[in-house]
C-alpha cells in the first residue's frame, strides 16, 4: 500500500474548527460522543429481529413462511451490520472498548466473514486514503468493471452501467465464497495487498464453515422442505442483501461528482486529509431520521469519515455545524437527495466506460 503524505489546505482550517464546534456540542450538552439509550435499544432491537427471524425460520411449516423469514433474517443481519457493526470497528457503539470488540467480532463473524481482515483495512486503508488507487481497499480492479481511470477501458465497459446491477447481485456471495480466500493468495481485484494472520485464517474458515452449518445444514435438518428450497431462499437472501447493500453504499464514493485525486511519485498529495474526505464522499438525505435509524448514518457518508470517532445517532443533531462550516471555508459539501445520488452513480458508470479520462462533474448546492 503506497503511504500518502498531505499538503496543508483551507480543509486543514475547516477541520480544526470542525473538532472544536463538535468538542463544544458535546461538553455543553453534558453528552458523550458514544452511543447513547437509544443506541444501546438499537443494539438490543437488532439482535433480537436476528434471533426472532432464525428462531421462526427453522420452525416454519409453510414454504412461503420459510422463504419470509429467511429473507427477514438476511436482512435483520444486514441492518445489524449498518446499525452496530460498523460503530462497533470504530470502537463507538458502546463507551466500553472490550463491549465494541465483542459486539464488532460477534455481529461481523456470524455473517460468515472475517472482521479482522474488514475491520483492519476498513481504519488502516479506505478511511485514511479514500478512491485513491493503490491506497484505499475499496477502490477494486476488477476487469469487468471500470472504476478508475488508471484502469484499461476495454470495448465492453461501454455496457457496464446496464451490466454492473446483475453483478452486484452477487456482491454478498462473492464476499462469503471467494473474496477474503482470494486475499490469502495475493489473488484479490483489492488493487493493495493483504496480509492475514494465521490465527485469522483458522476463524475465517471456522466462521465460513459455521455459517454454512446454521444456514443451510440446521434447516435442512429440521425443516420437511428438500434441501434446493433451502439453496434456494440462501441463494435469493444473498441477492436481496447485496441490493441493499450496493445501493446504500454504491452510491457513496461512485458518483460522477466525486474525485479519484492521484499522488505524485514520491506519495505527496495536493490536498489535506479534510478535503479527500470531502471531494471523494457523497451524502444523502442526511437529516432523515428514518435512514439515520435504519442505515446506521451510511446516508452521512463524509460527515462519517471525518468524524469516525462519533456514533451515528448524533449524525442529525451535527449536520448543521457541519454545513456551516463547509460553507464558511468554501469547501463543497455534497450533499443530496438518494435520487440524485443514485442518478450520479449510473453517470458515473457510463462515463467511465465510455470515457478515457472523464473529469467529476462542478457540484453547485
Amino acid at each position: 500500500m503506497q503511504k500518502i503524505k498531505f499538503s496543508k489546505d483551507e480543509g486543514s482550517e475547516f477541520y480544526k474548527e470542525l473538532t472544536r464546534k463538535i468538542q463544544e456540542y458535546f461538553e455543553s450538552n453534558n453528552i458523550q460522543k458514544y452511543g447513547n439509550n437509544k443506541m444501546v435499544f438499537k443494539i438490543i432491537l437488532y439482535f433480537m429481529l436476528v434471533i426472532v427471524s432464525y428462531a421462526f425460520m427453522v420452525t416454519s411449516s409453510d414454504i412461503t413462511n420459510f422463504y419470509l423469514f429467511y429473507v427477514g433474517l438476511g436482512i435483520s443481519v444486514l441492518l445489524t451490520a449498518f446499525n452496530v457493526s460498523h460503530d462497533a470497528a470504530h470502537g463507538v457503539a458502546v463507551k466500553s472498548k472490550f463491549w465494541n470488540k465483542i459486539l464488532f467480532q460477534l455481529s461481523f463473524n456470524l455473517q460468515g466473514n472475517n472482521a479482522y481482515v474488514w475491520g483492519e483495512n476498513h481504519n488502516e486503508s479506505h478511511h485514511l486514503y479514500t478512491n485513491i488507487e493503490g491506497s484505499d481497499i475499496d477502490v477494486l480492479n476488477n476487469p469487468l468493471v471500470r472504476m478508475t481511470t488508471g484502469q484499461k477501458r476495454c470495448w465492453y465497459h461501454k455496457f457496464q452501467y446496464l451490466y454492473v446491477p446483475v453483478l452486484y447481485l452477487f456482491y454478498s456471495l462473492n464476499w462469503f465464497l471467494f473474496r477474503e480466500f482470494l486475499m490469502i493468495f495475493n489473488r484479490s481485484s483489492r488493487t493493495i495487498k493483504i496480509t492475514i494472520p494465521t490465527w485469522e485464517i483458522v476463524k475465517l474458515l471456522f466462521f465460513k464453515v459455521f455459517y454454512i452449518g446454521y444456514m443451510i445444514v440446521i434447516p435442512s435438518m429440521l425443516l420437511p422442505f428438500s434441501w434446493e428450497h433451502i439453496i434456494i431462499a440462501f441463494v435469493v437472501n444473498h441477492f436481496l442483501i447485496s441490493i441493499i447493500f450496493t445501493a446504500v453504499l454504491g452510491v457513496s464514493h461512485l458518483s460522477d461528482f466525486v474525485e479519484h485525486p492521484e499522488a505524485d511519485i514520491e506519495g505527496n498529495l495536493s490536498m489535506s486529509w479534510p478535503k479527500l474526505q470531502m471531494c471523494t464522499s457523497i451524502d444523502y438525505n442526511v437529516d432523515s431520521t428514518f435512514l439515520n435509524w435504519v442505515l446506521g448514518g451510511f446516508n452521512a457518508h463524509a460527515l462519517h469519515h471525518l468524524l469516525p470517532n462519533i456514533c451515528h445517532v448524533h449524525y442529525i443533531k451535527l449536520a448543521p455545524i457541519f454545513r456551516e462550516l463547509a460553507n464558511k471555508y468554501h469547501i463543497p459539501y455534497m450533499e443530496m437527495t438518494y435520487t440524485k445520488a443514485l442518478k450520479s452513480h449510473f453517470r458515473f458508470l457510463k462515463k467511465m466506460g465510455t470515457q478515457e479520462m472523464p473529469k467529476p462533474l462542478q457540484y453547485e448546492i
